[in-house]
């Protein structure tokens, strides 16, 4: 793999973006590492977590390549468009808790990104959580915008769809965007600290609640095709 790395540390799971000089930005192989990665993931079932996380201390994830995506043809850029919904609905579903550590700026297909993970811890200091579209003139897709609507802040996402405002850890954690802030100093510490936690539950049960509370999410991936129920399928409730 060329822009990201899959660890394990015991029970968590580390993919750590590493094409920070390019700011992680999202075309079609990246695309196809995350898909990848995630099917590697989806192999196993021994309770675990996922953690994603930058190596450039300045970027979490900027969004799309747009300078690749101009490049493209008309058919191209609707088939990746398509491919990066799906890559979404796959990281919303993800069968184990999704931490993402937010450690600089998380922009645009970024902080859609972000959005789609469990969880999110971000640094306090410096770094933005923004959606930009309504600036760059690219509106979400329907689907895309389901995924930003699984932040639990309804008024935030409202704000920060509408007039693309750029916002700090401290704002993002005023508006419920984001579940904790931390000095850079100690944010990997913490963010490890959760993980260890949320990697004890159990994790058919945690994929059957995750489930339940995305049904929108859950139908849109039945319709593609993305949706093994089997991955959920609880001797409880059978």
């Amino acid at each position: 793999m060329t822009t990201m790395m899959l660890d394990q540390q015991q029970s968590i799971y580390v993919l750590t973006l590493t094409n920070g000089d390019q700011e992680n930005v999202l075309n079609q192989d990246v695309l196809n590492e995350y898909i990848e990665i995630f099917d590697e993931i989806e192999r196993h079932s021994h309770n675990a977590c996922l953690v994603i996380q930058s190596d450039h201390p300045k970027t979490f994830c900027n969004g799309l390549d747009l300078a690749w995506l101009m490049q493209q043809s008309m058919q191209d850029k609707k088939a990746f468009t398509t491919q990066l919904e799906n890559m979404l609905l796959r990281l919303a579903l993800l069968n184990l808790p999704v931490i993402a550590a937010i450690n600089g700026n998380a922009y645009a297909g970024g902080a859609i990104l972000a959005s789609a993970c469990d969880f999110r811890l971000m640094r306090a200091d410096k770094g933005r959580f923004c959606f930009p579209e309504v600036k760059l003139t690219i509106p979400f897709t329907d689907c895309i915008a389901e995924i930003v609507q699984l932040l639990p802040n309804q008024h935030a996402i409202w704000e920060m769809s509408l007039t693309g405002k750029s916002m700090t850890g401290i704002e993002c954690l005023d508006a419920q965007v984001v579940h904790q802030i931390h000095p850079v100093e100690t944010l990997n510490t913490e963010v490890f600290k959760f993980a260890e936690e949320m990697s004890q539950k159990h994790r058919l049960t945690y994929a059957v609640i995750k489930r339940q509370l995305r049904h929108r999410i859950v139908e849109i991936a039945k319709q593609r095709q993305l949706y093994n129920p089997e991955k959920f399928a609880h001797p409880f409730m059978i």
